[in-house]
């Protein structure tokens, strides 16, 4: 059965999307004096051991945090930073990479239920402007929900390069969400809205773009607004173009040609509303908790979250999360998110029985393969399920 989750999830997590079923863990054997956990709680000693050994080869710290209605468990381990050796912070902030996209999707349904969006208008009609210089490509009207679940068939925007050591290069340097936009414009459609489900950060760039245009208010004030303050999360921000982390945080680093590069400080501000997001476990808890209880987002816009678009082969995204069903009839909805030096999750099943979220600092964080602590980790957090 192990075999089985690692085969789904390597490539998928390692990616920030995942395009394979979800199997399950294999029930914990206690060892002879170990007490087993209670029906539907986590297994605190899977969860402990597969934290051992920190830091290593393929992560310099890792922090996580499960719970549920069984009961929860907190963990961390590994460094703060290799320099010094001292202890990781459990608290630590740290780039959430594409989770993001779960506020920028309850921005947009939020604003959907105040009739401000219409999730069937063609975003063509909010941002005309942007569409413009290549119109006649851009003939089929793409809609806000395509956008929403990556069925919009753009391609992907301008970027500072498609390897690390190029974008490692301009990490100081501002590229902006429209020169992003621009670029995807330029390209043309890869194919008609609606017929491929292609999970791409360009969609939300442009939902970015259409909330700030909306509104009348910056993405950051918006996401702000509706969702961090109502979630509660008051160590989650949008840094802009500062390349720092403000908080305290472990430091990120990037295997490149044998060595280990300190990759914390990084101007994201091209990822905005699809991954600029830093925030802490305890907030992307607080989040996801909110979130699935209504709290967020009225009920019937939150569907939304929880729609797959049908028709489509494999399709497996709705409105910024994820669906994974596994073998025992279990479905967890989740969201992944990668910047160099830190791969992040936040998920749960639809009811809250169990939750999930970590922060790897991974030395590959982007690399194809899942990293080796991030799937221990979730081997450890599916186990017990209720």
């Amino acid at each position: 059965m192990k075999r089985r989750v690692v085969l789904a999830l390597s490539a998928a997590l390692a990616l920030g999307a995942v395009t394979a079923p979800l199997a399950t863990a294999a029930p914990a054997q206690p060892r002879p004096g170990v007490v087993a956990p209670a029906p539907g709680a986590p297994d605190a000693r899977a969860l402990a051991e597969s934290l051992t050994g920190l830091p290593d080869a393929d992560a310099t710290a890792a922090l996580v945090r499960v719970g549920g209605s069984g009961g929860s468990w907190h963990g961390s381990a590994g460094v703060r930073d290799l320099r010094t050796g001292r202890k990781a912070l459990a608290n630590a902030e740290f780039r959430a990479g594409s989770t993001t996209k779960v506020v920028t999707a309850a921005v947009v349904l939020r604003l959907a239920a105040a009739g401000k969006v219409d999730l069937d208008a063609p975003v063509q009609r909010y941002l005309p402007d942007l569409f413009a210089p290549n119109a006649d490509a851009f003939r089929a009207p793409i809609s806000v929900r395509q956008l929403l679940n990556h069925t919009s068939g753009l391609r992907p925007g301008t970027a500072f390069g498609p390897t690390f050591e190029e974008a490692y290069a301009h990490r100081f340097e501002t590229l902006t969400p429209r020169q992003v936009v621009a670029g995807s414009v330029t390209e043309g459609p890869a194919h008609a809205p609606g017929e491929v489900q292609e999970y791409l950060g360009i969609n939300y760039t442009f939902l970015g773009l259409l909330i700030e245009r909306v509104t009348g208010r910056s993405y950051a004030a918006e996401a702000e607004r509706l969702v961090l303050r109502p979630a509660g999360m008051r160590h989650t921000y949008f840094p802009g173009t500062d390349p720092r982390i403000r908080g305290p945080h472990n430091h990120g680093y990037q295997l490149s040609g044998g060595k280990l590069l300190d990759v914390t400080e990084w101007n994201q501000y091209d990822r905005l509303a699809g991954g600029d997001m830093i925030s802490t476990t305890a907030d992307l808890e607080r989040l996801v908790t909110a979130l699935f209880k209504g709290r967020i987002v009225p009920r019937p816009q939150l569907e939304e979250m929880f729609t797959v678009p049908s028709g489509i082969a494999g399709a497996t995204m709705s409105a910024g999360l994820q669906r994974y069903a596994t073998p025992d009839g279990h479905v967890i909805w989740l969201k992944t998110g990668s910047r160099y030096g830190y791969n992040s999750v936040v998920g749960a099943t639809r009811d809250l029985s169990r939750t999930l979220v970590y922060s790897v600092n991974s030395t590959d964080a982007k690399g194809r393969d899942m990293n080796p602590t991030a799937e221990r980790i979730v081997m450890a957090a599916l186990r017990n399920l209720a």
